[in-house]
């Protein structure tokens, strides 16, 4: 039978008001006192159980998760990160895959699983601002992407122009001149790409070097497929690059697909470096370089932000919003710019802004 509270208080002889301050890391509870109940706890094996805890807050102890998709690694990655942020507090995580399409984006936004989640963590991708405007849900929302609007919801995202211009300072400290820019919703101002860009436009005017269009291919797609398409259409077009800042990892692996098969040498002629920073460019023929998100820190922001509002005991009027979190990002110097002889495998720099 599983034991209970009220087993603990009979064997400590204490109350079971006593057992569950203990239990809940109380602080004003003596020292003796605590090891008093401890060693009943300890004697009887009794484990809490967090589903009756939330419920005697009103809750259901469920926070849901709203990703694109789960074939792209990094979302896979992240998706793991956030459990395991969810699990520090006793809290699992209920998974909703959009695809990335506005419609499911805006009815997670919405709360459509109000009754079911205590609170809703998304990341967008088509998603626009209207969508969002008189939520009747009070659950809290967290964004992971940037904050946009003044919307008041905590959103949770590297800062990518700063992250693209370390890319690019990366690549032109190298002695690249021609560093062209591959993927993303490049004309959508919120999206990371957008960000990106702008990040590599501004290196480039700083530093003096021309950064035509003709450089720069948007992708309606973020694979690897997405990949080897813009790269095959940037060595078509007769002047190749010396240097390639993806958009992601997949799409830079998409790329140097392309470049192998056409002979062009990674990083001797062409360097090439991505983002999200996933296993399978750690691990690849040439291993990739790539800005690294720090993903447990996005998803240990975002548990937190919902935890907080959680905690707000009016929770219609949301207490004062933390606004934009950032949190931190790695450049990983490896082959695909330095070349074999110079990049050792997991050397890891910190990111300089």
């Amino acid at each position: 039978m599983r034991v209970s509270l009220k087993d603990v208080a009979e064997r400590a002889g204490v109350s079971i008001k006593t057992v569950s301050n203990v239990v809940n890391n109380y602080q004003h509870i003596t020292p003796a006192l605590r090891s008093r109940v401890q060693h009943a706890i300890d004697e009887l094996g009794y484990r809490p159980n967090p589903t009756a805890r939330h419920l005697r807050k009103g809750r259901t102890g469920i926070i849901g998760l709203a990703l694109p998709e789960l074939a792209d690694p990094y979302y896979a990655e992240l998706a793991g990160a956030v459990v395991d942020a969810a699990a520090e507090h006793d809290y699992t995580v209920l998974l909703d895959l959009t695809g990335g399409r506005r419609r499911q984006e805006a009815q997670v936004g919405q709360g459509f699983r109000a009754r079911v989640t205590d609170g809703v963590i998304l990341s967008p991708v088509e998603l626009r601002p209207e969508d969002l405007r008189n939520r009747d849900d009070d659950a809290p929302l967290v964004l992971l992407a940037e904050r946009r609007d003044d919307l008041p919801y905590d959103a949770v995202a590297i800062d990518n122009v700063a992250a693209a211009r370390t890319a690019v300072r990366h690549l032109t400290g190298l002695g690249r001149r021609r560093v062209a820019f591959l993927g993303g919703h490049t004309d959508d101002a919120g999206h990371p790409a957008h960000l990106r860009l702008r990040g590599w436009r501004e290196v480039l005017a700083t530093q003096g070097f021309d950064a035509p269009d003709s450089l720069i291919v948007p992708t309606h797609g973020s694979g690897r497929s997405d990949g080897a398409a813009a790269m095959t259409r940037l060595l078509d077009a007769g002047e190749p690059p010396d240097a390639v800042l993806a958009y992601n990892d997949l799409i830079a692996i998409g790329a140097m697909r392309v470049l192998s098969e056409r002979g062009v040498r990674v990083p001797e002629d062409t360097a090439v470096m991505g983002f999200d920073d996933m296993a399978e460019g750690r691990f690849g023929p040439v291993t990739l370089t790539t800005i690294a998100p720090d993903k447990r820190a996005i998803a240990r922001l975002a548990i937190e932000s919902i935890l907080t509002r959680l905690e707000n005991p009016d929770r219609a009027a949301q207490p004062p919003r933390r606004g934009q979190l950032r949190p931190e990002y790695r450049l990983m110097e490896r082959e695909s710019t330095l070349g074999k002889g110079r990049a050792p495998a997991g050397r890891n720099e910190p990111a300089r802004e």
